[in-house]
């Protein structure tokens, strides 16, 4: 893709971040090509709405996120909703998402600007709710304190179905989760789950995740769920310390849409967005969890490395009767015969 236009999402408290952001803007101007700096956090100014967002920045065609996961989360919000592509530059500690370093930011854009990067996407979620989200007097200033200011809670769709019992659509996508969690530390989050409107279960618990294949690998994870890949299309469910004997995942289908309601016993359950507080329910209200109409577009500057990824950033370990006794996988040159043709396989040794 010849890049036209690219928005830049900066974690301003790393230097790297920073100096690294320069060095695009003087690539960028080298180019023609505009660069404008998105999603910038000012105190005494709300922040915008991802459509906002790209439109302030004339639309960019490429934006580039300079920090950890939680910054490219910024940036695949705006991307999101502009149909762009998101390129993620790794200067936190995981860096799960991203794609390069600062060091090698500029061989990264030389590669997507010459056409030689290849867009990988990916499936997000989208929600309906029994009513507009919305954020108690205070709560922000109590939640978001030391974190910026917190993103408003998602408006209406527009053109959104507003058929009695439908809910009302909202116009927001998550990335990785959608989270409910218990807001007061002694009362438990009651919550009812249905998939496809069949009552799965009622859960006390501390919370329960809705994920994307992309966010099996974040706070699902991190509560026992299963790593999911996301080359597939599914929706993950996870509570977190279920007061219960069933507490597994459960992966549902990709058109199955996984719906939550506040039990009447229940306490006020926090909504958050990819890690982003976006609104409080009270008992009897509701939230449905369901495939997004569009896709995340991750630009990725080498073939498919999900997993070699996922054993290098978790530091997975082999088991000591087995260590340094799996050899390497190398695809043999030979054509693929014709009941593998279909599957995705490892690149020739040397492409």
């Amino acid at each position: 893709m010849a890049v036209q236009r690219i928005g830049l999402v900066v974690h301003q408290g790393r230097p790297v971040a920073v100096a690294a952001a320069r060095t695009v803007r003087d690539w960028g101007a080298d180019r023609g090509i505009a660069c404008t700096e998105i999603d910038v956090w000012r105190g005494d100014v709300p922040r915008r709405s991802g459509q906002e967002e790209a439109a302030a920045a004339g639309h960019p065609d490429l934006i580039v996120t300079f920090g950890g996961d939680g910054t490219f989360l910024r940036g695949a919000r705006i991307a999101a909703k502009n149909g762009a592509a998101v390129l993620g530059v790794n200067v936190g500690r995981l860096g799960f998402l991203t794609e390069t370093t600062a060091d090698g930011v500029l061989d990264a854009l030389e590669t997507v600007h010459a056409g030689r990067a290849t867009v990988e996407e990916r499936m997000m979620l989208t929600l309906r709710a029994s009513r507009p989200l919305e954020m108690p007097v205070g709560m922000e200033a109590l939640l978001c304190y030391g974190r910026g200011p917190a993103l408003p809670p998602p408006k209406a769709r527009s053109g959104g179905d507003r058929e009695v019992g439908w809910g009302v659509a909202l116009d927001v996508i998550a990335v990785n989760d959608v989270v409910l969690e218990k807001l007061a530390r002694d009362r438990q989050a009651s919550v009812g789950v249905y998939i496809t409107g069949q009552l799965l279960a009622a859960y006390s618990a501390d919370a329960v995740i809705v994920a994307t294949p992309t966010g099996s690998t974040a706070y699902s994870f991190a509560a026992g769920g299963p790593v999911v890949s996301p080359y597939t299309d599914a929706v993950v469910f996870t509570p977190v310390a279920a007061h219960m004997a069933f507490d597994r995942t459960v992966v549902a289908s990709a058109d199955e849409a996984v719906a939550v309601r506040v039990l009447p016993q229940s306490g006020q359950v926090a909504v958050s967005i990819d890690g982003q507080l976006r609104g409080v329910l009270d008992p009897g209200d509701w939230v449905a969890a369901y495939k997004a109409p569009t896709r995340l577009r991750l630009v990725r500057l080498a073939p498919a490395d999900f997993y070699r990824r996922l054993r290098e950033r978790f530091q997975l370990a082999d088991a000591p009767a087995s260590a340094d006794q799996a050899p390497a996988f190398v695809r043999p040159a030979a054509p693929v015969p014709a009941d593998l043709a279909h599957l995705r396989l490892p690149p020739l040794p040397g492409s």
